[in-house]
C-alpha cells in the first residue's frame, strides 16, 4: 500500500481538472523547489533551487499520461581538475498514471506503471529517474581538461609547459646523495 500523498507537495498534481475523457489534455507550467538528493556523488541539481517545469497532462483510456520537459541547474565539480561546474541542463519526461481499477491493474506489476492516487500525480519518482539518468558519471569542466598533476595536485594547465617532477627510486636514494655530495667537492 501506498503512503497517501500530499497534495500541497511541490510535486504533487492534481487531476481533478482534467475530464477522465480520452483526448482531454491541459498544460502545465510551474517552477517548483528540488527535493533532495536529485543527482550523483560529482554532479546534481542543490536542494530547493528551481525546477522549471513545461507538461502536458492527457487523459487516456488507461490513465493521464504526463509528458514535457525539466529544465534545471546542475552545481558540481569536474572529475579530472575538481573545479567547480555549472550549467543547465533540459531532459524530457513523459509517464503514464493509470487510473485505479483499471485495466492495467491487471496486466502489469504493481510497481511497472505508475498510478494516481485518487487524482493525485506524484512526479517526483519520474523526474527523479529522468533527472539522474542524463547527469554524467564522470562530470568535466570542458571535453579536453587535463586534470591534476599526480605528484603536486595543480592543474596541468595552470603549470608551466615541460612542469615535472624528479622521481627518484627509494632504493637509489642514498647513491643520489653520495652523488650530490661528489658534485658539490
Amino acid at each position: 500500500m501506498h503512503t497517501p500523498l500530499d497534495p500541497r507537495s511541490p510535486l504533487v498534481f492534481d487531476s481533478r481538472d482534467l475530464p477522465r475523457r480520452p483526448g482531454a489534455m491541459r498544460e502545465l507550467s510551474a517552477t517548483v523547489p528540488a527535493p533532495m538528493g536529485l543527482g550523483l556523488e560529482l554532479i546534481g541539481v542543490p536542494e530547493g533551487t528551481d525546477l522549471h517545469l513545461d507538461l502536458r497532462l492527457e487523459s487516456v483510456t488507461e490513465g493521464v499520461l504526463v509528458s514535457g520537459t525539466v529544465t534545471a541547474s546542475l552545481e558540481g565539480e569536474c572529475g579530472r581538475c575538481l573545479r567547480s561546474i555549472s550549467r543547465p541542463l533540459q531532459v524530457s519526461i513523459q509517464e503514464l498514471f493509470a487510473y485505479e481499477n483499471s485495466t492495467t491493474d491487471a496486466t502489469t506489476e504493481e510497481d511497472e506503471v505508475s498510478r494516481l492516487q485518487g487524482d493525485l500525480i506524484d512526479l517526483e519518482p519520474t523526474l527523479r529517474d529522468a533527472v539522474v539518468l542524463a547527469l554524467p558519471n564522470h562530470p568535466l569542466c570542458r571535453d579536453d581538461c587535463p586534470g591534476l598533476c599526480p605528484d603536486c595536485g595543480v592543474p596541468w594547465d595552470e603549470l608551466p609547459a615541460g612542469h615535472r617532477h624528479e622521481q627518484i627510486d627509494s632504493r637509489w636514494a642514498a647513491l643520489s646523495k653520495l652523488i650530490e655530495s661528489k658534485r658539490q667537492e
